[in-house]
């Protein structure tokens, strides 16, 4: 249950009996039941003039709230206050208006009212805790829209609507709360209300959140109207109107339409009521926003009533939504996203081409959609660069990690060639040697895939020296163009080398005839002859004779194929996973996106 006095601010007039029309002065003086009957609970809720409890009536075993003034020093002009207000909400009879019970005297004499026991949360609590869904908001303030005409047509304006005076009950009850302010245009004559010389503000409030102090206005800044900041007591019911829409335009925009600090001010000069224009990244319905701006109009006169505005968001909630309205902001936002892309702002034009087609699902926005979908940006934003390069990143170290087991396999052939016989270890030496060291590098870029450019064309340089070596120890028929073919493979797959193949073959070429042009400048001896129609292929590194050079060459062959063809699979398996997810992708989208 909350109080009455929740965030708002009260004029200072001078003492006396404050009255609605003569039938509720009347009544002031009337016998008034006692607290006899009711056992009383916790208290649940404090403001500046009353305090509001539990409690049990024992006559009829029913749980209420006993809405009470606080003992301190009540003044008549208080105490008038306080009954009019129970007299007022008692003769709005409405399910989203709290009835009152009874109206009685405590045995101090002072009046307490009872009322029905609310549980549940104030519709400022529950957009405090974040995003909800729009439906149910929409919902509710159908339902306070229709309670707040229903007081327009017995003639009271309520003058203090705002989400914290909006109660969401736990089994779908809506409840506009405390008419302490509300003013009886029967009553044109005097001001509807007066108060005590004191600020007050929302129950539970500290200090630094009361907005002003009494005497400055009259209602809570940032939802009053600004008629209603110049001359409270003279409003009508379009001062209501406009704290609807101010209530809507929170609810639509995620943000109060008025900052805090300041609220007074900006009210008066006058502020965008667009909420689509103010959170341009949330999807507003264009005729929720249309009715948004009309209800915080300057000009009273130019706001729709409050039972408008409950049937326009209930004919939204039905689906009678202005499509013409609609295709015509389609068409806006499809103009747009073209610009943009033609600017090369894909981003940009991805937002306006969702916003069309979430206003007319059958725009010509589809089609950007689609492209934009399937084609890559040609400069792509850093963030997407970003992810681009983890992608890479993550390939490079699964290629990596077996391309440092295929290097890893020369030790297993090594100790074969060293049983057959040695004739040069120096060369046996390098080429193990080279190997161990491109073995770690491969695990290096497996550790961090980041590596530079030139850091790669170096590893490149290393294996183009490890084919020649193999050419000098085997001849370059024999080992090296398996080989060839496997570093090719391996090495291509790398995104430093990717739209460099031509680069990566010539160095791979050059690796495998260095040692052909240095047999046939006869810096290194000859490795291979053609002798009567017969090539043959002399090592002067290990000795190619035995069961044992059977074993070497043939388990080197196989290693090769086998350890190509690994790669290979993995490298087309993931081109193959890659064009189905697109194919896929493409499919799903046109599942989504309306045919033309």
């Amino acid at each position: 249950m909350k109080s009455d006095d929740g965030e708002t601010v009260k004029s200072t007039r001078p003492h006396g009996l404050v009255t609605s029309p003569a039938e509720l002065a009347a009544g002031d003086d009337a016998p008034l039941g006692g607290l006899d009957s009711y056992a009383l609970g916790a208290l649940i809720g404090r403001g500046g003039m009353g305090e509001v409890l539990l409690a049990r009536d024992r006559r009829i075993g029913r749980d209420v709230a006993i809405k009470r003034l606080k003992p301190e020093r009540p003044t008549a002009d208080s105490i008038a206050r306080f009954l009019r207000e129970a007299k007022i909400q008692a003769q709005l009879d409405h399910p989203a208006i709290v009835p009152v019970h009874e109206l009685g005297r405590d045995p101090s004499g002072l009046p307490f009212f009872t009322m029905k026991r609310l549980t549940g949360i104030t519709l400022a609590e529950l957009l405090a805790r974040g995003p909800q869904p729009l439906q149910r908001l929409l919902r509710a303030f159908v339902d306070v829209a229709l309670a707040v005409e229903f007081a327009h047509s017995r003639g009271i304006v309520h003058r203090d609507l705002k989400p914290a005076n909006v109660m969401l009950g736990d089994f779908g009850e809506v409840y506009v709360l405390d008419w302490g302010l509300a003013r009886v245009l029967a009553d044109a004559a005097r001001p509807a209300a007066s108060g005590p010389h004191e600020p007050t503000s929302e129950i539970g409030a500290k200090p630094d959140e009361i907005l002003t102090e009494s005497g400055a206005m009259l209602g809570t800044p940032g939802y009053m109207s600004p008629e209603q900041i110049r001359d409270a007591g003279t409003v009508e019911a379009a001062t209501d109107s406009y704290a609807l829409g101010s209530i809507l335009f929170e609810l639509l925009a995620g943000e109060p339409l008025h900052a805090r600090a300041g609220a007074v001010a900006c009210t008066l000069a006058g502020i965008d009521g667009s909420p689509s224009r103010r959170r341009i990244d949330r999807l507003i319905p264009p005729e929720l926003d249309a009715l948004c701006v009309a209800a915080l109009a300057e000009d009273p006169t130019k706001r729709p009533t409050a039972r408008a505005l409950a049937d326009r968001v209930q004919s939204y909630l039905d689906g009678d939504r202005d499509l013409a309205l609609r295709r015509e902001m389609a068409r806006d936002a499809v103009v747009l996203a073209r610009g943009e892309l033609v600017d090369g702002h894909q981003g940009e034009a991805m937002r306006a081409a969702a916003r069309a087609l979430a206003l007319d699902p059958h725009s010509e926005a589809a089609e950007i959609v689609t492209r934009l979908m399937l084609e890559p940006p040609k400069d792509p934003p850093p963030e997407l660069r970003a992810e681009l390069r983890a992608s890479d990143a993550s390939r490079t170290v699964l290629r990596a990690r077996k391309v440092t087991i295929s290097y890893l396999t020369f030790f297993v052939f090594l100790p074969i060639a060293m049983w057959n016989g040695v004739t040069s270890w120096p060369l046996v030496g390098s080429i193990s040697g080279l190997v161990g060291v491109l073995a770690l590098c491969a695990h290096t870029i497996a550790r961090r895939p980041d590596r530079s450019t030139r850091e790669m064309w170096l590893y490149l340089v290393g294996n183009a020296a490890l084919l020649s070596l193999l050419g000098v120890i085997f001849g370059p028929f024999l080992v090296a163009p398996g080989f060839g073919c496997l570093l090719a493979t391996s090495i291509a797959t790398y995104p430093a080398f990717v739209g460099r193949v031509w680069l990566l073959v010539s160095s791979l070429l050059a690796g495998w005839l260095l040692p052909i042009v240095l047999e046939a400048a006869s810096l290194v001896p000859s490795t291979w002859a053609l002798e009567s129609g017969t090539l043959v292929i002399r090592s002067h590194t290990i000795v190619l004779a035995g069961p044992t050079t059977i074993v070497l060459l043939f388990g080197m062959t196989i290693g090769t194929i086998v350890i190509s063809g690994l790669l290979a699979g993995t490298q087309s398996h993931a081109s193959r996973d890659a064009q189905n997810q697109l194919l896929v992708q493409r499919w799903q989208l046109s599942q989504l996106l309306p045919s033309r």
